[in-house]
């Protein structure tokens, strides 16, 4: 059985069709890259997904559990984490200091504060810093990190609640090719290491194809496409969103 099942799922803002009729499953342990155009309706894809947006339409179950209609917060303590294209860090604190936050609400603790809050799961935390490289800056404020270690950070937070599901919006925006690569090669190394599974949107193409399993492709809230990397090159209509003509990734 698929972790995620998403049937005929459709949302309008006005006369706008974002999303229109979509479906699609998503196994265990399987790195699925979104991808399109801007205006193609990843994000509000995405915002239905983790409750933010709720359907017009359509059914979206997690291990057969619905979705639709739960509050975001439900629906992380079901099992989905999400990270987003600007990064929620808690600059003023201390990288292991962020991750004892997720933690205390993790553990539903955080109306329980009768010791400071650096002593609460320091080793949990220190564990989570150690899997995305970021153990040595512990005690460095979020605020004074490189762009590429705030995205480490935020992953690790994501990952503090051990989710099934991880949805990550454009994770490597910003980021320079090296970091982009190292990002989705340490997020493709979780998904082996915890049979996680993993939703990304992304606009750089190298990525995708070096390190996705299978890829979907909207336009103007359709999916148009969907299977692996020479599938995806491959697809006359994918080439025309993109490129407006037959020309090929390779020689974009």
């Amino acid at each position: 059985m698929s972790l995620l099942k998403v049937e005929h799922i459709a949302k309008s803002f006005g006369g706008v069709k974002a999303i229109n009729d979509v479906s699609f499953e998503l196994p265990k342990g399987q790195l699925l890259a979104l991808l399109g155009p801007n205006g193609a309706g990843k994000s509000t894809c995405f915002n239905m997904l983790n409750g933010q947006l709720r359907p017009d339409s359509g059914s979206i179950k997690l291990e057969g559990v619905e979705l639709v209609g739960k509050h975001p917060r439900q629906i992380w303590r079901a099992g989905v984490g999400r990270t987003f294209q600007i990064s929620a860090t808690f600059g003023s604190l201390t990288v292991l200091e962020n991750l004892q936050m997720v933690l205390l609400s993790r553990y539903k603790k955080l109306n329980r504060w009768w010791k400071p809050v650096t002593h609460y799961f320091q080793e949990e935390a220190m564990v989570l810093l150690d899997q995305v490289g970021m153990a040595d800056q512990a005690d460095r404020a979020c605020s004074v990190l490189a762009y590429g270690d705030v995205k480490r950070v935020e992953l690790a937070m994501a990952l503090a609640h051990e989710p099934t599901l991880l949805l990550m919006d454009e994770p490597t925006a910003g980021m320079a090719p090296r970091e982009r690569n190292q990002l989705i090669a340490l997020v493709k190394k979780m998904v082996v290491d915890r049979n996680l599974s993993v939703l990304f949107t992304e606009h750089s193409m190298d990525v995708v194809f070096e390190h996705a399993d299978r890829m979907m492709v909207f336009a103007r809230g359709e999916l148009i496409a969907d299977g692996d990397s020479d599938m995806i090159r491959n697809d006359a209509r994918v080439r025309e969103v993109y490129f407006g003509s037959g020309k090929s990734f390779e020689a974009a």
